[in-house]
């Protein structure tokens, strides 16, 4: 059972990077994928997301020995 703490670490640095490209490209991704009327509601709610994404993936790396 030694690969199960390499597998989680590997998953909590993957959701770190996609919280840091989901807070950098986020008005990119808003004017590709969504079709709101106020783009920066829309960029803002995603660099939250990706915010939230990357401080959970920090956690995770941190807390597990």
């Amino acid at each position: 059972m030694r690969m199960l703490p390499i597998i989680i670490k590997i998953i909590a640095i993957l959701m770190i990077l996609a919280g840091v490209i989901l807070i950098y490209d986020a008005r990119i991704i808003t004017k590709k994928f969504f079709g709101f009327g106020d783009q920066n509601e829309g960029s803002s709610g995603l660099k939250i997301v990706g915010f939230i994404i990357a401080i959970g993936g920090a956690l995770i790396l941190y807390f597990i020995p």
